[in-house]
Parts: structure tokens; sequence; C-alpha cells
């Protein structure tokens, strides 16, 4: 069985948009709802599989599905906001490939075991920022679905996601606040740390 707390499993940075008419897509390129279901359809292969696969195999069929689907440079720029400008390139770039490491640990972490789950497309929208909304449900077995509207923005001729929220709780929303306070109190090495210390967590539970 999925853990319990796949409800608020993974959940990616709080960006708001509002909402406009259907969206054009340039010839040839993946849609934002292709890049959303993509990204499911590996979720489910992987749990199907995560027993036998373990932890640290889980990790390294989600890596590229995770890299190829979100956009992790601008999460991680979001999660510590103005923070950022005050980094290094060195610091930015160490707190990238920490965040993204965090990201396919969680994904490994919360979507571990199978047991009948699927996704359910729902609908989609564009919003006035240029980006699009894809709304799908996370059908669980003898429980109540998980409501996942993911966040979108165009990178070259595709899609990438910047924010999902599951039942209207966006996890990360709270991280911008917890990082940005322990980069201000205790600064950016204690903040590694911290990520460092969730990843190892992860891989043990």
């Amino acid at each position: 069985m999925v853990l319990k707390n796949v409800k608020s499993a993974v959940v990616f940075m709080f960006l708001l948009f509002g909402t406009v008419n259907a969206f054009a897509v340039e010839e040839g390129a993946a849609t934002a709802r292709q890049v959303v279901e993509k990204f499911q359809a590996d979720l489910i292969a992987v749990m199907k599989d995560g027993k036998k696969l373990g932890y640290a195999g889980r990790y390294e069929k989600l890596k590229d599905p995770v890299s190829n689907s979100h956009e992790l440079t601008k999460i991680a720029r979001i999660v510590v906001g103005k923070e950022w400008e005050k980094l290094s390139e060195e610091q930015q770039q160490k707190l990238v490939d920490v965040f993204s490491r965090l990201s396919i640990a969680s994904y490994a972490h919360n979507f571990k075991d199978y047991s009948g789950e699927s996704f359910i497309f729902d609908s989609e929208e564009e919003t006035t920022r240029g980006g699009v909304v894809v709304h799908s449900r996370f059908i669980i077995p003898d429980d109540k679905p998980v409501k996942f509207d993911y966040m979108l923005k165009e990178k070259g001729n595709s899609w990438r996601i910047i924010n999902i929220i599951a039942n209207g709780v966006s996890d990360l929303a709270l991280k911008r606040s917890e990082y940005t306070t322990i980069l201000q109190r205790e600064g950016f090495d204690a903040l590694i740390t911290k990520i460092n210390e969730k990843i190892d967590n992860y891989s043990k539970q």
C-alpha cells in the first residue's frame, strides 16, 4: 500500500496563477498535459516495481523522469526567495543540486509500493501569466482520491512543472518560509546540512 502521507507527498512551491482561455502549443512539442501524464506514468511504473527496486532503485529510476518534467532550478530559486540573489554562483549551483536530490528522494520515498493506484486527468487551463495548470486525481483503492494541480511554464519547445499542489496544500510553500529563515539566521551551510539530513532520512524509512 502506498504510504498514507502520499496525500501530502512531494508538492512544489506556491506560484499563483489566474485562469483564461484555451492555449496553443507549438507543433511537434510536448504539451503540458503530455508532460504531466508521462511523469505520472513513470511514477506508477516505479511504484509497481517499488518493493523489488528498494529505495536506491526507485531513486535511480526516477532521476530522469523528475529532471525531464520539473524545472528544478526555478523551483530552487523560488524556495529561497530573495535570498537567492545573495548567494554566490557556486552556492546557487550547490543549492540546485541538493534540492534536485531532495525532490527525487521525496518521490522515491513516498511512491514506494503499488496496490492499484492510478492517475486520472480532469482538465487543463491556461493562466494569465502564460502558464498552464493541469488538474488530475490520484486514485487510491479504498481511500479518498488526492487532487493534484500541476502548474507548468513553457521552456524551449516543451513544458516544465514548477509547482504541484495536493489537495490544496503545498509542502514547499512551508519550506520557503523555513529555508529563508535558516539562510537568514544560520547561513547557507546550515541549510545545505538540513536538506542533506532530510534526504538521508528518506533513504532510511
